[in-house]
């Protein structure tokens, strides 16, 4: 950026300032947000294309008061879908929304609801469980635009094209290259099914260094090109290097919405969001 600095060091002057409105949530926020500054929060690696058009509008940022960063999409003026391990019991979770000059603000979470079936241990291991979670805002998100529910088109097969976007670091420990929503086209490898989809760079097909999400992209949505147009059809849940080593460029898992979206819709509905 021209300036040196990231939308995640503006976030925090932002939540300085207002610190003597929100003193109960703000000293763990405050310490959440440095350690964000000080331990880089991986995201689409490889080079994914900058983007705020099209799939990248409706594209939020998550932060928690323990230091937790995550991306998650808007589904409705005031429901945010993302991954259950990016919103666990135990902390409070803000939306970062950005005004027209471009500095950042915190959108209140009024419920958190995570699906009863979600694991912890695993979706750490890798396997298929249910992480999806959804969030209700105190009000609608400011400049952005809902996205299209959907489920991935039957059969999933090796070779499935799809797309993930997210917001976080491009270049594992330059905190600078953050803060930007970035897309990146992906295939469907190995033996995806309604459980887990598992996606890889195009072109390095995980054995080498290429596109993939990481621990930023945690929640991030997961498009497909379907007849009315992208729709969501999963979340980012975790991510490998090449050849499934530790760290991104390689695997990302996707928990796909097949099982789940009953439990979405119904969640909604319970909140009087339609969807």
């Amino acid at each position: 950026m021209a300036d040196g600095t990231s939308p995640i060091r503006r976030l925090a002057t932002v939540v300085a300032r207002v610190m003597a409105a929100v003193m109960k949530i703000l000293p763990s926020m405050i310490a959440g947000l440095a350690l964000l500054l000080a331990v880089p929060a991986y995201a689409i690696v490889g080079g994914g294309a900058p983007s705020t058009d099209g799939v990248a509008r409706s594209v939020v940022t998550i932060v928690g008061s323990r230091g937790n960063f995550c991306t998650g999409s808007l589904i409705a003026p005031k429901l945010v879908l993302t991954a259950a391990h990016c919103v666990q019991p135990g902390a409070d979770y803000k939306i970062v929304e950005y005004g027209a000059d471009r500095q950042p603000s915190l959108q209140d979470v009024k419920t958190v609801a995570i699906h009863p079936g979600f694991n912890m241990q695993t979706m750490l291991a890798h396997r298929a469980t249910a992480d999806v979670a959804l969030l209700r805002l105190e009000a609608p998100a400011k400049a952005k635009v809902p996205t299209v529910l959907g489920m991935p088109n039957i059969p999933i097969v090796v070779g499935s094209r799809f797309s993930i976007a997210g917001i976080g670091v491009t270049v594992r420990g330059d905190g600078k290259s953050g803060g930007t929503i970035r897309v990146a086209g992906l295939v469907a490898t190995g033996k995806p099914g309604t459980l887990q989809i598992r996606l890889v760079d195009p072109v390095n097909q995980g054995t080498r260094d290429g596109l993939g999400a990481c621990t930023g992209d945690s929640g991030a949505p997961v498009f497909e090109d379907q007849q009315s147009g992208p729709a969501i059809v999963g979340v980012v849940s975790w991510s490998t290097g090449p050849n499934g080593s530790a760290g991104c460029g390689g695997l990302t898992g996707v928990t796909p919405l097949t099982l789940y979206r009953d439990w979405i819709l119904q969640t909604a509905r319970q909140w009087g969001a339609g969807l």
